[in-house]
């Protein structure tokens, strides 16, 4: 129930994204500067904040542990996403976008805001955990995978993969289990400023839908079974799993969530910039994070979490 109510306030927070994008109060520039401060600002925020919450510090143990299950997450996804666009019959020009729509979740903008309000800080440490192997394999994996031959860039940069996001990442985990003492101005502003991550991220992913007409999205058969595989099969098969191996029920929260998010919005920028299919890759994002409203709850409820 926590969580359908929590994915009920994102969907109307998109749904205000959408609306100030309708009437004009927001243009395509504005929400462009706003996902930068999402990106930027509020995100890192949000883990610099949950790293000073050190008090009763989790186990070591439990971080490695949720390294190795967020590596044999990434590796699995990477082995289906070879043949699942087989599979479900796509084009081949677009299996490309497709795997990287597989792979990539959006646990920034819409994972860390959920697992704040589901499970409290010490979950956002948990979920750092799979952002490192995320951005590097976005910027390796996905820039190769969306690339066609008359696409230009460097297929990897360290510039992109050691980001705010990951700096933040890594210093929160050294304030948290060193015990570094933060002054209480240092701790109230980072914690202020994290509460943005949320609405302006929802708001952001709202506004995108407005290129888009709802009968273009649920038309489009293939991208409805993937959708309902990366929904619903994959993380729901892939969550029990790992309930049969670990006993944390925050880690297994965790691992839901990561899973069960909708395709990146970094998919779309991808496409885009290397010569991929940017309308599919848009409405991938769009429909997905739509259906998420809903599936979200339904993988939560199967696995009783």
């Amino acid at each position: 129930m926590l969580l359908l109510q929590q994915m009920m306030a994102l969907f109307l927070m998109m749904l205000i994204g959408y609306l100030c994008a309708k009437i004009g109060a927001l243009d395509k520039a504005a929400f462009k500067k706003v996902s930068w401060l999402v990106v930027n600002v509020g995100n890192p925020a949000m883990i610099l904040a949950s790293g000073m919450d050190n008090e009763n510090p989790v186990e070591m143990t439990k971080i490695f542990l949720v390294v190795g299950i967020s590596l044999v997450i990434y590796a699995a996804l990477l082995l289906i996403a070879v043949f699942l666009p087989k599979i479900i019959g796509v084009e081949k020009e677009n299996y490309g976008v497709y795997r990287v729509m597989l792979i990539f979740s959006n646990i920034g903008f819409m994972g860390f805001p959920l697992l704040s309000a589901l499970y409290g800080g010490e979950s956002l440490l948990y979920a750092a955990m799979f952002f490192f192997p995320f951005n590097i394999l976005i910027y390796t994996y996905g820039i190769c995978a969306m690339k066609k031959e008359n696409a230009q860039g460097e297929a990897f940069q360290w510039k992109n993969v050691l980001n705010v996001g990951v700096i933040a990442s890594v210093i929160a985990l050294i304030i948290y289990f060193g015990k570094l003492p933060m002054p209480d101005f240092i701790r109230t502003t980072a914690e202020s400023m994290s509460n943005i991550t949320a609405p302006l991220s929802m708001m952001v992913i709202g506004s995108s839908f407005l290129e888009f007409k709802l009968k273009d999205l649920f038309t489009d058969v293939k991208l409805i079974i993937f959708s309902a595989v990366k929904l619903l099969l994959l993380p729901i098969a892939g969550t029990w799993l790992i309930m049969q191996l670990v006993s944390d029920p925050m880690i297994c929260g965790v691992c839901m969530v990561m899973l069960a998010t909708p395709v990146a919005s970094m998919t779309a920028m991808l496409a885009q910039q290397y010569d991929g299919d940017y309308a599919l890759a848009s409405k991938g994002v769009a429909l997905t994070t739509i259906l998420s409203v809903v599936t979200m709850p339904v993988v939560s409820a199967v696995l009783r979490l």
